[in-house]
């Protein structure tokens, strides 16, 4: 079940569910928008090794804005800081951002019940499009848990995305055993 814009309020007032900053106006029948961070990042190198330590370059994007590229895969961030307490949060591209060719994940766009962080978002375009700091990129949508949660992420030893940051993280697929 997803929650209502009636729901999503009760349960920011209960402290289920937190979102730094909070605008009323961002607020939808079913959902809640989160904008695109003035970071990105690429990949320091064109081929990627899943055991590796894949590095990153971080950059601001400029106030007239930047254009993305297809064939790159930019690593963007969420202007706002969540945090999840009994619900699973989605991560949704917006219908506005999908129509100029934008997609703002490959595969990760559920969260765990106890994510508090901002989202990196996976970002590819199928042409140039410029793209801006503070532009709408995406929205959260929150589904109902049934039963009882036994490990909240933000209190795994193993969560690997635990770190409160303000910019893209890389992938940690190499701390995985495998």
């Amino acid at each position: 079940m997803i929650l209502s814009d009636k729901r999503i309020l009760e349960e920011i007032d209960k402290g289920h569910i937190i979102i730094e900053p909070f605008k009323r106006e961002c607020l939808g029948t079913n959902s809640y928008d989160v904008h695109l961070g003035k970071h990105l990042a690429t990949y320091k190198d064109r081929v990627l090794d899943a055991k590796l330590h894949n590095e990153i370059t971080y950059f601001e994007i400029p106030k007239d804005g930047f254009v993305l590229q297809p064939n790159t895969l930019y690593l963007g961030v969420t202007m706002e800081y969540t945090e999840t307490h009994r619900h699973v949060p989605f991560l949704e591209g917006k219908s506005s951002t999908g129509r100029l060719g934008i997609d703002i994940h490959a595969t990760a766009g559920k969260g765990d019940v106890g994510f508090c962080n901002t989202w990196t978002l996976e970002i590819s375009c199928a042409q140039p499009v410029k793209i801006y700091a503070g532009m709408p990129i995406g929205q959260l949508i929150y589904f109902v848990v049934e039963g009882d949660i036994e490990t909240f992420y933000n209190s795994k030893g193993n969560a690997k995305y635990n770190n409160p940051t303000t910019r893209p993280v890389e992938s940690m697929m190499w701390k995985n055993k495998f």
